[in-house]
């Protein structure tokens, strides 16, 4: 049960003594931050904060009465007189901050939201204020630290994520409907904040905990995305080829029971069929992050002279471009070949994601796909993707890291191949 359920449509004293709990949030950030003021100096502390956001209750109260110009009309008395306040501090403090009005605006606006119905959505609101207030020494150090190539790449991410990618179609084009324009830009935004978030997890976390850290992350959304990222970056830095290859091989590896996890879920029956060869493929590339990991504890990643980008747009942009043939091959087979054209879109598919042909699979297993057809076309899509990322590694890596890569990934997609044929004979 919500807190809107709670207190109902009809309750206006929990209302109101919501809204007054949402300005003490506030509040008290506000009261701890001045509390070595002397009394009296204090424009606002937990005491106005919390009489604001009762305000907001009230008014909004009202306006549901009568009209919501009401509301308007208070907000602009309460800055006027807020402004008046501030400017008598500043007069004596030297302080032209006006975080405070600000600060004051939000809380009345978080009770008039609660009046409205809006409690949760005003609480979230009100513990983000509290927080971002609180945080102001961190945010300035922040600021201060970051580099002009680093906030244009911030900004170009945001450009391709939140204005670019919603204005994409979600639907398929041309040949069989197989260009899925939103898909595919998908994954450039997908690979693009994989590069951004590891380039930062590195440069504030440090070489080794910052690859764990993208490393995982990148093994829940996309590792052959990383093992570009990671491949490239091996040619700039080349004292952290082991740490690099231990982040290529926890991602590659954390794919394999992310895969599980979501066949269990879709479609059960499959996993027993997969188990045993998705079990010791993951084995293959978790145990050797071990002894590559205690070989990589004395790189340490140079971001201090690596004027580059943390976007990599570019190379997110041509694997899309493969990704969009690769969905055009795909169909093609599909229609082509019939029923045999499964396995082969299985490995075609694997070139560029797992996931996608593994859920269609999973899917079509329920209902006219026979399982033991969709589990061997789940390991063969696995074991394509394995190699893929192997020749990724050969062709965009520095020699030391493919070297460390190459034994491994060979092992694993041996593995791969081998309990396919046994897989392939059991089921028959």
């Amino acid at each position: 049960m919500g807190i809107d359920d709670l207190i109902g449509s009809d309750n206006l004293i929990w209302k109101l003594f919501i809204a007054l709990l949402l300005g003490a949030i506030v509040g008290t950030q506000r009261g701890w931050a001045m509390r070595n003021s002397l009394d009296g100096s204090r424009i606002a502390g937990i005491r106005t904060f919390s009489l604001v956001g009762l305000l907001g209750g009230l008014v909004a109260a009202l306006a549901k009465q009568s009209s919501v110009i009401l509301i308007g009309f208070a907000l602009l008395v309460l800055v006027v007189v807020a402004a008046i306040a501030f400017v008598i501090q500043q007069q004596r403090q030297q302080d032209i901050s006006i975080t405070g009005v600000v600060a004051l605006m939000i809380t009345f606006l978080l009770g008039c939201l609660v009046i409205y119905d809006q409690a949760i959505s005003a609480a979230a609101a009100a513990v983000i204020t509290a927080i971002v207030l609180d945080n102001k020494k961190e945010l300035h150090q922040a600021i201060t630290k970051l580099k002009e190539y680093e906030l244009d790449a911030a900004l170009q991410l945001l450009l391709i994520s939140i204005v670019m990618l919603p204005l994409l179609p979600n639907r398929g084009f041309g040949p069989w409907d197989a260009i899925n324009p939103y898909e595919i830009w998908w994954m450039v935004v997908l690979i693009a904040s994989i590069s951004f978030v590891g380039y930062f997890a590195i440069r504030i976390a440090g070489a080794k905990r910052g690859i764990l850290f993208t490393s995982i992350f990148a093994g829940l959304s996309s590792s052959t995305a990383l093992t570009l990222q990671f491949s490239q970056l091996s040619k700039q830095q080349l004292t952290v080829s082991p740490l690099l290859a231990t982040g290529i091989l926890m991602s590659c590896g954390t794919m394999f029971p992310r895969l599980l996890i979501v066949l269990s879920v879709i479609n059960p029956a499959i996993v027993p069929l997969i188990i045993w060869p998705i079990g010791v493929m993951m084995l293959t590339m978790y145990l050797p992050c071990w002894w590559l990991w205690r070989k990589g504890e004395s790189g340490v990643l140079n971001q201090a002279e690596n004027k580059k980008s943390p976007l990599a747009l570019g190379p997110a942009v041509f694997f899309g471009l493969v990704l969009a043939l690769i969905m055009l091959l795909s169909q093609a087979l599909g229609q082509w070949f019939g029923d045999v054209g499964v396995l082969l879109l299985a490995a075609v598919s694997g070139m560029t994601d797992v996931d996608a042909i593994s859920l269609a699979l999973a899917r079509q297993s329920i209902t006219s796909l026979p399982v033991s057809v969709a589990a061997i076309g789940i390991v063969i899509a696995a074991s394509v993707n394995t190699l893929v990322k192997m020749l990724m590694v050969v062709f965009f890596g520095e020699r030391t890291l493919w070297m460390m890569i190459v034994p491994v990934m060979t092992i694993t997609v041996i593995s791969g191949f081998v309990f396919l044929y046994w897989l392939g004979n059991v089921l028959q």
